[in-house]
């Protein structure tokens, strides 16, 4: 048999072998064990049966089924194979023809029970195959499956194919068995002597005279020497230092202590009315915290989306301060309206967005869904409520809050697997309706019919716009309408506050939650304030309309400081003053700080800038629950703000960073890096084809270079090829890939990437040591090995993905050019990494082309 067709394909400088390709008929006992053996060895296996449950079995095995086209095959008794119809020995025949001149190896195992050996391979296939080709006929010894096959020998045909029609395979592999044996046993006596070709024992070999002998009959001491005992090794002994439990309890305690303690001063420094409400922040803080942490990271860009729609409840926000007739009467009533449109964008393009996002996680074997039937709880609890309120149970929409507020934690509780996710969508949406729906009821009996429709046709307005932004939408365009709708919540939120203050400041002069609601109004400006410009500048970073850079000066962290001791000084004016000046100027600093803080990041940070604002837009909600003595506002800003903040912490603790320095400082150095030598190798595309059509195990690891190339398609693609010809193939991701938490899962999940294979870095870090392949796209920070192997790298401590684990490591870039954290990357000079230059897009849809056209020979 010729070598270049026994196994795994050849790849060297001076060019490739290609791996063999073999065909195995018949998928029983041996059939299974040919195409096991097969793939091991490297081949590219094919098999058919006419039995429907060997499809599994020999893709169990390593093969790939091919089956007769248009027609059925007939099952026999016992599961055995039995003579089938004309028509599919016709179909069965024209398959044969068309993939047998590919093959280099055949093996033919069928039988039928009680007949003889059906006839498969005539002699025009066999004059098709190509010279050193080969079939092992099995089923020789009842006449064998090929018309050539002389049963007990091996033919070479005139177009050098061989044909093995042994019908002695079970004692031939015994006779192979004890060669091996017996050359054994002649090495082991040929070594006690000097010869090469007979045994001529060297009687003073010391190790001749380890071992027994007679010699003409005497029996030969031992002479064993004595073994000197080597000397112990020393083991390094490496100091444990032990938990202290202690200590550990003690700082639990502590902070326990604070908090309760600020709890307990908050609950007793302020009026009684207020200790309701500050219950509610309490828990509702409590719950977000659990819930938030529950949900899978591969679905946090669809959290910061369904977060984002439900703060559009600073609407109710905005109703309690509208007014006026068909149109605003003033200009409070003016900025309530504007304040509701605004709102209303969020709600409906939030939702729509998630609703998207989630759909592409949806497998097609998942089972159907019924979410229609919610309409029925839709339309009966509103009634309800307004049964039980029309009856004079003047605090039913209470109830309506409460119910609201339930079905928004639930929003966020189903995001914690993607089977259950998209229920979170159905359950945002009528939390938020229902919420909306009790405002309308308390305004009742204050608001006219007149104002009603103002606030309809405001509504209507910004929920037609955020459903055509929505739709429009591309996935690769996720974090800039993130961005953009969190500007538009703050906006929203300075604008309710800045009116509610205009409409109501006169009678704070004797309301004991006065301070209250003066604290309120004013924290909730300045934080709207910070978000609406602050959110604007990520929008214009993320989107490319405004330098990438951070903005450096040498008094930017002192204008900071001095914006927000200026911010402090006017907190004390307005709750002196009760004027509107002060809350008018300090509006326009939040909106200036919001504006230098954030220019102050980097484009790489933006991902942590927009959890920040996302936390940041629900702390201002609830400040406008205090402000309205609203706990349905209380309950979801802190839903909110903790799913910011709880975001950010995992972002920060991804890249080993903490918020301070993220949104203050930069990357840094912490001594003298490790120099970096050598030389880098590079692959060509068909060699990376090779490389991936010749693995078992490939891992690929998707960064920002995909997102921006988008890349996801052809990727997409090309698993999908890969999986279909026996290669397991599966993603890792790592926290902060992309613009934003997720937003790589989201990609892969609207190409087609089935989330099953999509693991994050946690989970798959442990399998690289048995991965055939590593393949990074556009990745470089997140793959870098100096951040476990140079404790001085800027990196170092940031956990990363160990693609250089694997047995050959692949990286698709540009360039060499180093990260966004300037620190060189030793993988690039690994001696199983190559470089894969170009741009990710077209490459991989080279790699695409590659691997298909690979398998379709």
């Amino acid at each position: 048999i010729n070598a270049e067709y026994m196994g795994a394909g050849k790849m060297t400088m001076a060019g490739k072998i290609p791996p063999a390709k073999v065909l195995v008929v018949g998928a029983a006992v041996a059939g299974l064990e040919a195409i096991a053996t097969a793939k091991n060895n490297g081949a590219q296996v094919f098999a058919t049966d006419t039995r429907p449950e060997a499809e599994e079995q020999i893709a169990g095995a390593g093969g790939k089924m091919i089956k007769p086209e248009g027609v059925k095959a007939e099952t026999g008794e016992g599961g055995y194979a039995k003579a089938q119809s004309d028509d599919y020995i016709k179909a069965a025949e024209q398959m044969y023809r068309k993939h047998i001149p590919d093959m280099d190896i055949v093996i033919t195992t069928a039988l039928i029970p009680n007949r003889p050996a059906p006839k498969i391979i005539d002699d025009k296939m066999v004059a098709s195959m190509k010279p050193g080709s080969v079939i092992v006929d099995l089923a020789s010894e009842r006449g064998g499956n090929c018309t050539l096959t002389k049963p007990g020998e091996i033919i070479t045909t005139s177009n050098g194919v061989k044909i093995i029609g042994y019908v002695d395979l079970p004692s031939r592999m015994a006779l192979q068995a004890s060669k091996l044996y017996s050359n054994n046993i002649v090495k082991f006596l040929l070594a006690f002597g000097d010869a090469k070709d007979e045994m001529v024992i060297n009687w003073a070999d010391e190790i001749t005279r380890c071992s027994g002998f007679m010699n003409k009959g005497e029996y030969l001491a031992l002479q064993v020497p004595k073994l000197v005992p080597a000397a112990p090794k020393k083991e390094e002994t490496v100091a444990v230092v032990p938990r202290n439990y202690s200590k550990e309890e003690i700082n639990r305690v502590a902070v326990a202590s604070g908090a309760l303690g600020a709890l307990i001063f908050a609950g007793c420094s302020t009026p009684p009315s207020f200790v309701g409400n500050l219950a509610t922040f309490t828990l509702a803080v409590t719950v977000g915290y659990y819930v938030v942490w529950g949900v899978t990271h591969a679905l946090h860009t669809p959290l910061m989306s369904v977060t984002n729609a439900i703060s559009g409840l600073v609407a109710v926000g905005a109703m309690f301060v509208a007014g006026g007739s068909y149109l605003p009467g003033n200009a409070a009533q003016w900025l309530a309206a504007s304040a509701l449109s605004m709102s209303f964008i969020n709600i409906v393009g939030g939702f729509r967005v998630t609703q998207r996002m989630l759909n592409m996680f949806r497998r097609p074997t998942d089972p159907p869904e019924y979410q229609h039937y919610w309409i029925a709880p839709a339309i009966a609890v509103p009634s309800a409520i307004s049964y039980y309120w029309a009856s004079g149970i003047t605090s039913a929409y209470e109830v309506g809050y409460l119910v609201a507020g339930l079905f928004c934690i639930g929003s966020l509780a189903a995001l914690s697997s993607q089977e259950t996710s998209r229920i979170g969508t159905t359950l945002g949406i009528l939390g938020v309706g229902w919420g909306v729906t009790c405002a309308a009821l308390h305004l009742y009996p204050t608001m006219g019919f007149e104002t009603y429709l103002q606030m309809a046709a405001c509504a209507s307005l910004g929920g037609g716009a955020g459903l055509v932004i929505a739709n429009k939408i591309s996935p690769m365009d996720l974090p800039q309408l993130v961005a953009a709708f969190h500007s538009l919540v703050g906006l929203a939120a300075v604008l309710t506050c800045l009116a509610s203050h205009l409409n109501g400041v006169e009678h704070f002069l004797h309301d004991p939650m006065a301070g209250i609601h003066l604290g309120a109004i004013y924290f909730g400006t300045v934080i709207g304030g910070i978000t609406f410009t602050g959110s604007i500048v990520a929008f214009l970073k993320l989107d490319g309309r405004l330098r990438s850079e951070s903005l450096q000066y040498s008094g930017r962290d002192f204008t900071n400081i001095a914006m927000a001791t200026a911010t402090a000084g006017l907190a004390y004016n307005y709750f002196t003053t009760m004027s509107f000046t002060p809350l008018l100027a300090a509006t326009g600093i939040s909106f200036a700080l919001g504006y230098h803080l954030v220019d102050s990041v980097g484009g790489a940070d933006m991902p942590v800038c927009i959890t920040v604002l996302n936390s940041y837009s629900g702390w201002a909600l609830v400040c406008e629950g205090f402000m309205l003595n609203n706990q349905l506002l209380t309950v979801v800003g802190s839903l909110i703000g903790s799913s910011g903040a709880i975001l950010t912490y995992i972002m920060c603790v991804a890249m080993n960073r903490s918020i301070w320095n993220v949104l203050f400082g930069s990357y840094a150095s912490l001594g003298s890096a490790a120099e970096i030598t050598g030389t880098h190798q590079e692959m060509s595309v068909q060699q990376v084809v090779d490389l991936l059509a010749n693995a078992k195990d490939v891992i690929i690891v998707p960064g920002f270079g995909l997102c921006q190339g988008q890349a996801q398609y052809a990727v997409s693609d090309m698993t999908k090829i890969l999986i279909d010809n026996g290669v397991t193939v599966r993603y890792g991701i790592h926290p902060v890939a992309g613009r934003m938490p997720g937003q790589l899962n989201v990609l892969l999940a609207e190409a087609g990437v089935s989330y099953d294979i999509v693991h994050e870095m946690e989970e798959i870090n442990d399998d690289f040591p048995n991965c055939d392949v590593s393949l990074v796209i556009g990745a470089n920070d997140v793959v870098n090995p100096s951040a476990l192997e140079d404790p001085n790298s800027a990196l170092a401590g940031m956990p990363v993905l160990h693609v250089w684990k694997a047995k050959n490591c692949i990286v698709l870039k540009r360039s060499m050019a180093t990260g966004y954290a300037g620190v060189q990357n030793p993988l690039f000079f690994k001696e199983n990494n190559y470089m894969l230059f170009g741009n990710a897009k077209s490459t991989c849809e080279a790699l695409r082309d590659g691997v298909k056209s690979h398998f379709s020979k």
